[in-house]
Protein backbone atom coordinates (compact mmCIF):
# COMPACT_ATOMS: atom_id res chain seq x y z
CA UNK A 1 0.00 0.00 0.00
CA UNK A 2 1.18 3.61 -1.12
CA UNK A 3 2.28 5.77 2.05
CA UNK A 4 -0.52 8.31 2.57
CA UNK A 5 0.87 12.03 1.51
CA UNK A 6 -0.86 15.16 2.70
CA UNK A 7 -1.76 18.25 0.31
CA UNK A 8 1.19 20.71 0.74
CA UNK A 9 -1.62 23.07 2.20
CA UNK A 10 -1.98 20.70 5.18
CA UNK A 11 1.18 20.43 5.75
CA UNK A 12 2.64 23.88 5.70
CA UNK A 13 -0.49 24.84 8.05
CA UNK A 14 -1.00 21.59 10.08
CA UNK A 15 -0.54 22.97 13.34
CA UNK A 16 -2.60 26.24 12.62
CA UNK A 17 -5.07 24.26 11.77
CA UNK A 18 -5.34 21.95 14.57
CA UNK A 19 -5.24 25.08 16.97
CA UNK A 20 -7.73 26.50 15.40
CA UNK A 21 -9.86 22.97 15.56
CA UNK A 22 -8.67 22.79 19.35
CA UNK A 23 -9.77 26.49 19.70
CA UNK A 24 -13.11 26.16 18.34
CA UNK A 25 -14.44 23.02 19.90
CA UNK A 26 -15.22 24.48 23.50
CA UNK A 27 -17.36 27.06 21.84
CA UNK A 28 -19.45 24.80 19.84
CA UNK A 29 -19.62 22.43 23.14
CA UNK A 30 -22.13 24.52 24.97
CA UNK A 31 -24.10 27.18 22.66
CA UNK A 32 -24.75 30.61 23.61
CA UNK A 33 -28.40 31.14 24.40
CA UNK A 34 -29.61 34.33 23.26
CA UNK A 35 -32.74 34.91 25.92
CA UNK A 36 -29.88 34.14 28.77
CA UNK A 37 -27.89 36.94 26.87
CA UNK A 38 -30.34 39.24 26.69
CA UNK A 39 -30.20 39.82 30.69
CA UNK A 40 -26.70 39.31 30.90
CA UNK A 41 -26.25 42.34 27.90
CA UNK A 42 -28.07 44.91 30.05
CA UNK A 43 -25.23 46.91 30.65
CA UNK A 44 -24.02 46.56 27.52
CA UNK A 45 -26.62 48.75 25.78
CA UNK A 46 -25.19 51.83 27.78
CA UNK A 47 -22.24 52.18 25.02
CA UNK A 48 -23.25 49.56 21.98
CA UNK A 49 -27.03 50.76 22.11
CA UNK A 50 -29.61 48.60 23.34
CA UNK A 51 -31.00 47.46 20.19
CA UNK A 52 -27.23 46.61 19.63
CA UNK A 53 -26.83 49.58 17.29
CA UNK A 54 -24.43 51.90 18.85
CA UNK A 55 -25.29 55.71 19.55
CA UNK A 56 -22.19 57.08 18.96
CA UNK A 57 -19.08 56.58 16.28
CA UNK A 58 -16.83 55.44 19.14
CA UNK A 59 -17.99 52.38 20.46
CA UNK A 60 -18.95 49.56 17.41
CA UNK A 61 -22.44 47.85 17.23
CA UNK A 62 -22.88 44.50 17.78
CA UNK A 63 -26.69 43.58 16.63
CA UNK A 64 -26.18 40.98 13.72
CA UNK A 65 -22.49 40.66 14.46
CA UNK A 66 -20.77 37.18 13.84
CA UNK A 67 -21.33 35.41 16.88
CA UNK A 68 -17.95 33.37 16.99
CA UNK A 69 -16.35 36.91 16.33
CA UNK A 70 -17.93 38.10 19.47
CA UNK A 71 -16.97 35.27 21.66
CA UNK A 72 -13.66 35.59 20.54
CA UNK A 73 -13.70 39.86 21.12
CA UNK A 74 -14.90 39.21 24.93
CA UNK A 75 -13.00 36.72 26.05
CA UNK A 76 -9.80 38.80 24.43
CA UNK A 77 -11.62 41.62 26.56
CA UNK A 78 -12.30 39.10 30.03
CA UNK A 79 -7.91 37.60 29.69
CA UNK A 80 -6.25 40.99 28.98
CA UNK A 81 -5.30 40.02 25.61
CA UNK A 82 -6.60 42.74 24.20
CA UNK A 83 -5.41 46.48 24.19
CA UNK A 84 -5.88 50.04 23.00
CA UNK A 85 -9.26 51.92 22.77
CA UNK A 86 -11.63 51.43 25.25
CA UNK A 87 -9.97 47.70 26.58
CA UNK A 88 -9.35 49.06 29.84
CA UNK A 89 -13.24 49.77 30.59
CA UNK A 90 -14.20 46.10 28.37
CA UNK A 91 -11.64 44.11 31.15
CA UNK A 92 -13.61 45.33 33.77
CA UNK A 93 -16.96 44.55 32.28
CA UNK A 94 -16.01 41.42 30.99
CA UNK A 95 -14.56 40.16 34.06
CA UNK A 96 -18.12 40.07 35.76
CA UNK A 97 -18.93 36.95 33.04
CA UNK A 98 -17.80 34.05 32.50
CA UNK A 99 -17.36 31.81 29.29
CA UNK A 100 -21.14 30.69 28.88
CA UNK A 101 -22.59 34.44 29.75
CA UNK A 102 -20.31 35.64 27.01
CA UNK A 103 -21.74 32.52 24.98
CA UNK A 104 -25.32 33.61 25.53
CA UNK A 105 -25.05 37.96 25.31
CA UNK A 106 -22.90 36.61 21.61
CA UNK A 107 -25.50 34.76 21.02
CA UNK A 108 -27.90 37.80 21.87
CA UNK A 109 -25.88 40.10 19.90
CA UNK A 110 -25.88 37.66 16.68
CA UNK A 111 -29.89 37.08 16.43
CA UNK A 112 -30.54 40.82 16.13
CA UNK A 113 -31.32 42.62 12.76
CA UNK A 114 -28.11 44.51 11.69
CA UNK A 115 -30.61 47.10 10.72
CA UNK A 116 -28.60 50.75 10.85
CA UNK A 117 -25.16 49.41 11.94
CA UNK A 118 -22.52 49.84 9.64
Amino acid sequence: MPPITLPPIVTRNGPWLLALGLLASPFSAMAGDPEAGQEKARTCGACHGANGIAPIDRYPSLAGQNEGYLVLSMLAYKNGNRRGGQATVMHGQMSNFNTQDIKDMAAYYAAMPRTGAE
